[in-house]
């Protein structure tokens, strides 16, 4: 559900007497020895219990500590750089005093987890948590979606072998964050890492349970008998290959095992489907939407072939003089290209003139700062996906150029192999009698 923040009400004894003007609270100096510490001594809670809202109001109108004097310069920094408004800035101040008020150890540093508990008081989470992380107060504690999930598969049960534990969490960290230590490894993407662990969850379930005590022990029969277990004609085999292989390779980079046992195991080859064709009418249907983002995206897909992530990761200054500049290639955009993007700009200036995003797609969230749009945005509001837009866009380009791989490969940036595409060409179901090569 969207999340829509409550308007706090002011008590009844609250007057504009102009004293607030006076005495700025958010404005005053704070001491010169002011310091926060992350291993600051806490006192622990014994009892969990919320505090009285009404209490929590009052107290929020007059909290006056060091943390929000510390960051207001930060704040103020921030809010002109990035184009906040003021109702945005005053949110994030109002966020800080009310973290004041609800940690209790004041001279602490500020986790993350405690940020994100104050949702259920209304409180402006990411915003605040920029804030925090520049003045260099923010301690991260939150995990990603993808530890939570490593958790999920291998942590919580409690069933996991230390030894295997604490390698498991070596090949996360490394998957994550990449390696300058030989063998060097460059950061996966999340969700490639999300594919790895829901993989490797059954086989090495499959160990555990054989009585398994470390990788080392693991040989190739291990590895044949587990995916042999898996469940045949899915996609679970495939995972859980990709999964091992990558597994191992780090281990055996790191002396962890003695012999890499994926070395000798061919990997199972993906079933590949035939791509299809969308309907005309409700691609031109979406480029005629009336939210000029929508319209934009489904040009961009739909005339040059980009794909999702690249649509959600251009940059203002990848466009110049009508021609978009993408990984090394210089395409003229189209005549509909122009026109829709020369609306969404017109929308973009409008809603927000002062926004620093450098990114061409921003929304009300992304605006106030330099991240990139959700993997939703814009086609939450389309009912088409990228993915099927795209592989229209290059099933068109393939029959109209007769089966020309080398054409695809320029133009999509597509590997020279292109099966999946190349059996389209003679297809019963997508190939004209009369002009062979081509789409109805």
């Amino acid at each position: 559900m969207v999340f829509k923040r409550r308007v706090t009400p002011l008590p009844d004894y609250v007057s504009w007497d102009g004293r607030w003007s006076k005495k700025n609270k958010n404005w005053l100096p704070y001491q010169p020895g002011t310091s926060f510490d992350d291993h600051a001594l806490e006192q622990l809670t014994l009892f969990d219990m919320d505090p009285d809202p009404e209490v929590l109001r009052q107290r929020l109108l007059v909290e006056d500590s060091e943390l929000t004097r510390y960051c207001a310069a930060v704040v103020a920094d921030h809010a002109r750089r990035y184009g906040w408004s003021v109702k945005q800035r005053n949110a994030v101040i109002q966020s800080l005093r009310l973290l004041q008020i609800l940690r209790p150890t004041p001279t602490a540093k500020v986790r993350a987890s405690d940020v994100v508990a104050l949702r259920r008081y209304d409180g402006t989470v990411t915003s605040t948590l920029d804030v925090l992380a520049e003045a260099g107060l923010l301690i991260e504690d939150v995990p990603t979606r993808v530890e939570r999930y490593f958790d999920t598969k291998f942590i919580e049960s409690g069933a996991l072998p230390d030894t295997m534990r604490e390698h498991l969490r070596l090949w996360l960290q490394i998957m994550l964050g990449g390696s300058r230590q030989a063998p060097r490894q460059l950061p996966r993407e999340p969700e490639t890492v999300e594919l790895h662990v829901q993989g490797l969850a059954p086989v090495v379930q499959t160990w555990v349970e054989a009585g398994r005590q470390s990788f080392a022990e693991i040989s190739k029969e291990d590895i044949l008998a587990a995916l042999a277990s898996l469940p045949t004609g899915t996609s679970h085999r495939h995972f859980a290959e990709n999964g091992l292989k990558s597994l191992f390779k780090i281990f055996k980079g790191r002396r962890l095992v003695f012999a890499n046992p994926m070395r000798d195991i061919d990997l199972t080859r993906v079933a590949t489907t035939i791509p299809l064709p969308l309907d005309p009418a409700l691609i031109r249907a979406e480029l005629d939407s009336p939210n000029p983002a929508v319209a934009l995206a489904v040009a961009l897909v739909a005339f040059h072939g980009l794909t999702g992530k690249q649509v959600r990761e251009l940059q203002m200054t990848d466009i110049v003089d009508g021609r978009l500049h993408l990984d090394g290639r210089e395409i003229p955009l189209a005549a509909p290209v122009r026109t829709r993007l020369a609306a969404w700009l017109d929308h973009r200036n409008r809603t927000w003139p002062a926004t620093a995003n450098p990114h061409l797609l921003i929304n009300r969230r992304t605006a106030p700062r330099l991240v990139p749009g959700g993997h939703s945005f814009p086609w939450k509001d389309s009912r088409i996906r990228p993915r099927a837009l795209r592989e229209d866009r290059i099933l068109h380009e393939i029959h109209a150029a007769g089966g020309d791989v080398r054409r695809i490969y320029d133009l999509f940036g597509l590997s020279v192999k292109g099966t999946r595409y190349m059996k389209t060409v003679q297809h019963p179901d997508l190939r004209n009698e009369d002009q062979p090569g081509t789409r109805p």
